[in-house]
């Protein structure tokens, strides 16, 4: 390939409360979920559905995100919490999970065991829902965010390695965040060439240097590449009992976003590269999405 991928730029959500609550990206006009997702994907070519990691979406949903927004526009969708080994909120589990679940687990906050059926079950109602999505040609890649507690072993290999046939028809995305999957040298080379040989795409990240913090650097495993900016926020990366708005409040620099330009623009193992802004703070995602944008269009 010798030409740079296309870029599509976003943010990891439309509907964070500290952007809606003000009208730094919204007018006061917009105020329904229909008007802010349209508005928002007239000025946007993709965005990053954050909802799903919480609960499992819906087929209703996926068809009102198809209505509303333009042909060629891309979701990016992460994966629900119990398919990339993190607890889920039994209140938010749908009851025909919690009906599988026994008396104990149903009595707790968090899932954090769920049995091989569940998981099953879980798999299977997460696609199902997407489907609206991928026949309309609007669904991009499932994004798996692996906790940082999932480190590299053959038992986490052999977990990524099921992926594909359970999500089969999918695009699927990876993001580690344990550092141990990137060790630079013949670890980072034999888990990169990992994915690729089975078609799933690296999560690139930007976030806080340190020695318990991935390490950002850009790679393509497939034909499409994926980057992620959580913001370099070290003051809040590992502090408990905040909210994910806190943890990402970031607002990069010109100087900062041209480190990355140049590596995209270099780029020739990939057709497309989505570059998703992840720091929500109020407009600071919006904004930095804009501002990548027109900088990778000169």
């Amino acid at each position: 390939m010798n030409s740079p991928p296309k870029f599509l730029v976003g943010t990891a959500s439309w509907t964070d409360p500290t952007l809606t609550a003000t009208d730094e990206f919204y007018p006061r006009s917009v105020h329904t979920p229909a008007e802010r997702l349209s508005f928002y994907a007239e000025r946007f070519p993709t965005v990053e559905v954050d909802s799903t990691y919480y609960a499992l979406p819906s087929e209703r949903n996926s068809r009102l995100w198809v209505e509303r927004t333009p042909p060629g526009f891309i979701f990016n969708v992460k994966a629900f919490a119990l398919l990339t080994r993190h607890p889920a909120e039994i209140a938010r589990l749908p009851k025909m999970i919690r009906s599988m679940l026994s008396e104990a687990e149903r009595a707790g906050e968090r899932l954090t065991k769920p049995s091989p059926e569940v998981m099953e079950l879980a798999f299977r109602m997460f696609a199902g829902a997407l489907e609206p999505l991928r026949q309309d040609g609007k669904l991009g890649k499932l994004v798996f965010q692996f906790p940082p507690y999932f480190v590299r072993s053959q038992a986490a290999f052999d977990y990524i390695d099921g992926l594909p046939e359970r999500l089969a028809g999918f695009e699927l995305a990876i993001e580690f965040r344990h550092p141990s999957w990137v060790v630079e040298g013949a670890v980072r080379a034999q888990t990169l060439e990992f994915l690729a040989r089975r078609g799933l795409a690296y999560v690139s990240v930007d976030a806080p240097r340190g020695p318990a913090i991935m390490t950002s650097f850009l790679e393509a495993t497939g034909p499409d590449a994926y980057v992620r900016f959580h913001g370099r926020n070290a003051e809040n990366w590992f502090r408990r009992g905040i909210a994910p708005a806190e943890r990402y409040k970031y607002l990069y620099s010109e100087r900062e976003l041209s480190e990355w330009v140049a590596p995209l623009k270099r780029l020739r193992s990939a057709t497309r590269a989505f570059v998703i802004f992840n720091n929500c703070y109020r407009n600071f995602g919006v904004m930095n999405a804009t501002t990548m944008a027109q900088m990778l269009a000169h």
